[in-house]
C-alpha cells in the first residue's frame, strides 16, 4: 500500500481529484443500491393484494429508517389512493431515475480516475527520464539500456493498469460492498451474519493466489527487460551481426530469453485466470448456502417475508461482481506494485555527479585548467595515476599515447563526466566541484570519437541544446566545419532528416556535423576526442585548417592517434598506463627519442 500511495502522489491536485472520485463513487453506489432495493416494493405490489395502512410522514433524520418510512408513506399512499397499477408505475419511474443517476455518477467517477491516471503516468515517465538523464556517464556503461527502456515503457504500462483497476476495485468496490451489506442488515440480520461467516472462505483462497502472483510478476518484468535489451543491442549492432555471421547466435540468445519469459508469463497467466473461476465456484456455493438458510427463515413462521428474501438475494448477487472486481484489482495491484518497485529503485538512485551545496556559476574563463594529483578508477584498478597537468588559457594541449592509456578518461574529467578518485581538477583557481555543472559545461565544446547524432534534421543536430538559433549562425558553423557544401547537396538542405543516429550520412559527414555543433556554441574551451578520425584526407585537411583557426585564442584539449594533426600544439602530453611519461613540443619530443618518437616512426613506416 505504501508503494501504491507513492504512485498516486504523482497525480496533480490528488486530494481534490480523489475527493470528487469518492464523492461520485458514493453517489453512484447509493443510487445503484436504491435501484435494487426498489425490487422489494415492486414484488409487494405484484404479490400482496391486501391493502396496507399508510404510515404517517416521518420527521427528518439522516438514517436509512427515515428514507424507508418516507418511501412507504408515498408508495402506500399512491397504492391506496390511485391503485396498484399506478403504484407499480411509480416504482418503475423511480427505478429508471435511479439508474440514470447511478450511471451519470459512474461516468463522472471514471472521468476523475482517467485524469488521475493520465497525470501520474506522464509525471512518472518524466521523473524517470529526469533521473536517468541526470546520472553520470559511467552509469550507462554498467546498466542495460533495454532494461531502462523496459521500465520506462512496460513497467509504467503495468502501473497505469494497476492504478485504473485499483482506483475502481481496491478503493471503490469496498465502499460498494459495505453499502450493500448495510442494506442487507436492514432486511435480515441473521441472514447477513450467516453470509459474513461463509464469505471469508473466498478471500482466503484468492489471497493465496495473489501471493504467488506477486513473485511471478517481478520475474516476468525482469525477463521482458532483458528481451528489450537484446533487441536494442541487435538492431544497433546489425552490421557486426551480419559481418560475423552471428545471426544464429543472437537468435539462440533471443530464443533462450523468450522461452524464460514464456514460462514465467504462462505461469502468471494460469494463476491470474484461476482467480476468477475459483471465486465464481465459491460464490455459487455461498449462494446455495444462503438460499438454504434464508429459505428456512421464510418457512419458519415467516421470520423473513418472501419479497424480502428475494430482495436479499438480488442485492447479494450484486455483491458478487464487486467482490470479484476487488479480487482482480488486488491481483492487478500486485503486478503493478512489482513494476512500481522496479521504477522506484531507478528513481531512488542518487546520481554520483551532483552540484554540491553552495556551487556557483562559472563566469568568464580567465586563467587555466589544472590537474592536481589526479587519480581515477572505474572500479578498483587505477586508470589514471597522480596526474599533474596545467593547461593555460588560450593554449592547445594534445594528449597522445597507446590505446587504453587513459587519454579520453583524462579529458572526461574536465566537464565532470566523472569525478576523480583522488585529487582534483581546478579551473581558474577553484576545484570544478565548486562550480555548477551546467555552467561549467556551457563553456565547453566537445566533439567525441564517435559522432553522436539524433534522428532529426541537420539544422536541429547542429543547434542541439540551444534555443532560438538563427539559421545564418548554423550555416556559419557548418562552413567552418567544411560541412555546408555537402549539406546543400542533400534533398532538403539543412531541413534534411538524417535518420537513426545519422544513418543517412557517411562517417565523414557525421563527424563534420558534430564539429559544426561544437563550433556553433563558440566555447572558450574545446575538447576534441579524435575529431578528425572519420574524415577522408581532403576533408581532414580542410577541417584541420578550420579547427586551427577556431582554436586560436581558445583553450583546446586534443586527443589524437594521427600525430600529424597535432604537431602545432603548444604542448604534447604522452599518456601511457595512466601516467604522463613525456611532455613537450613536437620537436623537443622527437629529440628525446622516446615513446613519442616511436609512435611517430610507427605511423610513418607502419612497423613498430
Amino acid at each position: 500500500m505504501k508503494t501504491f500511495l507513492r504512485v498516486l502522489g504523482y497525480a496533480r491536485e490528488l486530494p481534490f481529484k480523489l475527493f470528487f472520485f469518492f464523492f461520485y463513487s458514493i453517489l453512484g453506489i447509493v443510487f445503484g443500491a436504491f435501484n435494487i432495493v426498489l425490487v422489494m416494493p415492486m414484488l409487494s405490489v405484484l404479490f400482496n393484494k391486501e391493502p396496507q395502512p399508510v404510515p404517517p410522514l416521518p420527521d427528518f433524520a439522516f438514517s436509512i429508517e427515515y428514507v424507508t418510512q418516507l418511501f412507504n408513506h408515498y408508495f402506500l399512499g399512491i397504492t391506496t389512493t390511485y391503485g396498484r397499477l399506478e403504484a407499480l408505475m411509480f416504482v418503475c419511474g423511480l427505478i429508471v431515475a435511479s439508474v440514470l443517476l447511478a450511471n451519470l455518477f459512474r461516468f463522472l467517477e471514471r472521468v476523475m480516475a482517467t485524469k488521475i491516471r493520465a497525470d501520474l503516468v506522464k509525471n512518472i515517465r518524466m521523473d524517470i527520464f529526469r533521473k536517468i538523464s541526470g546520472q553520470h556517464i559511467g552509469y550507462f556503461n554498467s546498466e542495460r539500456k533495454g532494461d531502462l527502456i523496459s521500465r520506462f515503457t512496460n513497467d509504467v504500462g503495468e502501473v497505469e493498469n494497476a492504478v485504473m483497476n485499483s482506483l475502481k476495485a481496491v478503493l471503490k468496490e469496498p465502499l460498494t460492498i459495505l453499502a450493500y451489506f448495510v442494506v442487507l442488515f436492514t432486511i435480515s440480520t441473521k441472514l447477513t451474519l450467516f453470509t459474513l461467516i461463509v464469505l471469508p472462505l473466498t478471500g482466503g483462497v484468492i489471497a493465496e493466489i495473489i501471493k504467488r502472483l506477486k513473485r511471478q510478476a517481478k520475474d516476468t518484468q525482469e525477463s521482458l527487460g532483458r528481451i528489450v535489451n537484446i533487441l536494442d543491442e541487435t538492431f544497433s549492432g546489425m552490421r557486426v551481426v551480419k559481418a560475423f555471421n552471428a545471426r544464429d547466435f543472437v537468435i539462440d540468445k533471443m530464443e533462450e530469453e523468450s522461452e524464460r519469459y514464456r514460462k514465467s508469463s504462462k505461469s502468471m497467466a494460469y494463476k491470474n485466470e484461476l482467480a476468477s473461476p475459483v471465486s465464481e465456484i465459491l460464490g455459487v456455493l455461498i449462494i446455495a448456502g444462503i438460499i438454504f438458510f434464508g429459505g428456512s427463515l421464510v418457512m419458519e413462521d415467516e421470520l423473513l417475508k418472501p419479497e424480502q428474501f428475494l430482495g436479499f438475494l438480488a442485492i447479494f448477487s450484486m455483491i458478487i461482481q464487486p467482490a470479484k472486481n476487488f479480487s482482480n484489482g488486488i491481483t492487478s495491484l500486485q503486478r503493478g506494485t512489482a513494476s512500481a518497485n522496479r521504477i522506484f529503485s531507478l528513481i531512488d538512485q542518487t546520481p554520483v555527479i551532483l552540484n554540491k551545496p553552495g556551487a556557483v556559476p562559472l563566469g568568464e574563463f580567465t586563467n587555466s585548467i589544472e590537474f592536481k594529483n589526479v587519480s581515477f578508477a572505474y572500479n578498483s584498478d587505477l586508470v589514471l595515476k597522480d596526474i599533474n597537468l596545467s593547461i593555460p588559457k588560450g593554449k592547445t594541449v594534445a594528449l597522445v599515447g597507446p590505446s587504453g592509456g587513459g587519454k579520453s578518461t583524462l579529458a572526461d574529467l574536465i566537464p565532470r563526466f566523472y569525478d576523480p578518485t583522488k585529487g582534483a581538477v581546478w579551473v581558474d583557481g577553484k576545484p570544478i566541484t565548486d562550480y555548477e555543472i551546467e555552467s561549467l559545461r556551457s563553456h565547453m565544446g566537445i566533439v567525441t570519437q564517435e559522432s553522436i547524432l539524433f534522428n532529426d534534421t541537420i539544422f536541429n543536430n547542429i543547434a542541439f541544446g540551444l534555443r532560438q538559433v538563427r539559421k545564418e549562425d548554423v550555416i556559419r558553423a557548418a562552413r567552418v566545419a567544411n560541412a555546408h557544401d555537402f549539406i546543400m547537396q542533400t534533398e532538403q538542405g539543412y531541413d534534411t532528416a538524417i535518420g537513426e543516429r545519422g544513418s543517412k550520412l557517411s562517417g565523414g559527414q557525421r563527424q563534420r556535423i558534430a564539429i559544426a555543433r561544437a563550433v556553433l556554441r563558440n566555447p572558450p574551451i574545446l575538447i576534441l576526442d579524435e575529431a578528425t578520425s572519420a574524415l577522408d584526407s581532403e576533408s581532414e585537411k580542410a577541417v584541420q585548417e578550420a579547427l586551427f583557426n577556431l582554436m586560436m585564442n581558445r583553450t583546446s584539449i586534443i586527443i589524437a592517434h594521427r600525430l600529424s594533426t597535432i604537431q602545432h600544439a603548444d604542448e604534447i602530453v604522452v599518456v601511457q598506463g595512466g601516467e604522463i611519461v613525456e611532455r613537450g613540443r613536437h620537436d623537443a619530443l622527437i629529440a628525446q627519442n622516446g615513446i613519442y618518437k616511436k609512435l611517430i616512426d610507427i605511423q610513418h613506416t607502419g612497423k613498430p
